[in-house]
């Protein structure tokens, strides 16, 4: 007959006129001074609720299906600290405290659930999962979000309980020049190296990788005060390099990296909403940012902030519109930490708004297909 699936009522529920909200409190030891815990079911609307449970007949654990919405766990602390984690872990009915109502073999949960028109009530108890789990690591997303990373680049990594706040760094988190290597409790090592930390949320958290990371293949950690995740493996080359291309620069399904003149102007069509917009001509002086183009000529290491220009020490050509363009500057960008800049040069091409612009980092192609927007 397979698993019963039974509809879970979620303790006391409010309608906003947009979600329900239903919760479950109850006080807590053991965890810090102690205080008060808040289960919350969120989902849209204000309809049955979208929370089924799955157990086998004969068993009293059961697993939670949420269609709709979402399940947070929150410890209040005595001492003002709340620390939020989203619902992971197995639950059991307390033997001898619960009761059923319907025509039923047992009164076990599996049993109930595949019986139309049986209940059970009563009180569980079970475990919370609440280390962090990662399930990707990405390069930079608005720079490629490429698979494999490199030393000093920056990287996210996504998954679950990955902090238990959002936050990112600010100047109290620097110690002079130095990044941070913790923020909100949540800390990141990548092969066994600390990473500087520069935001951080329940599922995504954003670093910048040490300079001396080996390459091949290296263990991510994140670790928060709930304990270390699991390992997860990512492939870390010499170098990765991507240069800048949000999506917000997607136009017309083509992408555009971001080119910046000296004057704040970008490289956009004129009348572009929100930003001050104009297309480059040929002899303009553009400006383009990266990640991932390996060391610099004055040494400045991945979690410092830079100090003064400097130079690739890897080889780097650009070409707009396929003619080699002149590269004025290719180093660190000053009072940044690990952002690349590249000043160049636009050459005597036609007008096009779907201008190609490509690299080779050491006579290797970069990945990504950008454009850039060129007028005469």
């Amino acid at each position: 007959m397979g698993d019963g699936v039974s509809r879970v009522t979620w303790g006391n529920c409010v309608y906003d006129g947009t979600k329900t909200t239903c919760t479950l409190s109850g006080p807590f030891t053991g965890l810090g001074p102690g205080g008060t815990w808040v289960y919350t079911l969120t989902y849209p609307g204000n309809g049955p609720s979208p929370l089924d449970a799955i157990t086998a007949p004969g068993s009293d654990l059961f697993t939670i299906s949420l269609t709709a919405g979402g399940l947070s766990f929150v410890f209040n602390e005595s001492n003002g600290t709340s620390v939020t984690y989203d619902h992971s872990g197995s639950l059991f009915y307390v033997q001898g405290l619960f009761s059923c109502t319907g025509t039923l073999s047992s009164c076990d949960p599996g049993t109930v659930g595949q019986t139309p028109g049986a209940t059970e009530t009563g009180p569980v108890s079970g475990t919370l999962n609440v280390t962090p789990a990662i399930q990707a690591a990405i390069s930079a997303s608005d720079y490629g979000g490429f698979s494999s990373i490199a030393p000093a680049t920056w990287i996210e990594i996504y998954g679950q309980n990955l902090a238990t706040t959002t936050a990112q760094w600010g100047g109290a988190n620097f110690q002079g020049n130095n990044a941070p290597t913790s923020v909100g409790g949540t800390m990141v090592t990548v092969g066994g190296q600390s990473a500087f930390v520069y935001y951080v949320s329940p599922g995504q958290v954003d670093v910048q990788v040490a300079s001396n990371v080996a390459t091949g293949s290296q263990p991510v950690v994140v670790s928060t005060a709930a304990g270390a995740s699991a390992p997860f493996t990512t492939n870390v080359s010499a170098t990765e390099p991507g240069l800048l291309a949000p999506p917000a620069f997607k136009i017309n399904n083509t992408q555009y990296a971001v080119a910046e003149f000296v004057d704040g102007f970008y490289d956009l069509p004129p009348g572009t909403a929100g930003v001050a917009a104009k297309r480059a001509v040929p002899g303009d002086t553009i400006i383009l940012y990266g990640i991932g183009f390996g060391p610099v000529s004055d040494g400045t290491l991945g979690g410092v902030i830079d100090q003064g220009q400097n130079n690739l020490t890897n080889s780097l050509n650009i070409s707009i519109g396929g003619m080699a363009s002149q590269v004025k500057y290719a180093g660190l960008t000053p009072s940044f930490v690990g952002l690349y800049q590249f000043n160049v040069v636009v050459p005597n091409i036609p007008a096009s708004d779907t201008t190609p612009l490509t690299f080779t980092l050491n006579g290797t192609p970069g990945t990504q297909t950008l454009s850039l927007f060129i007028g005469n």
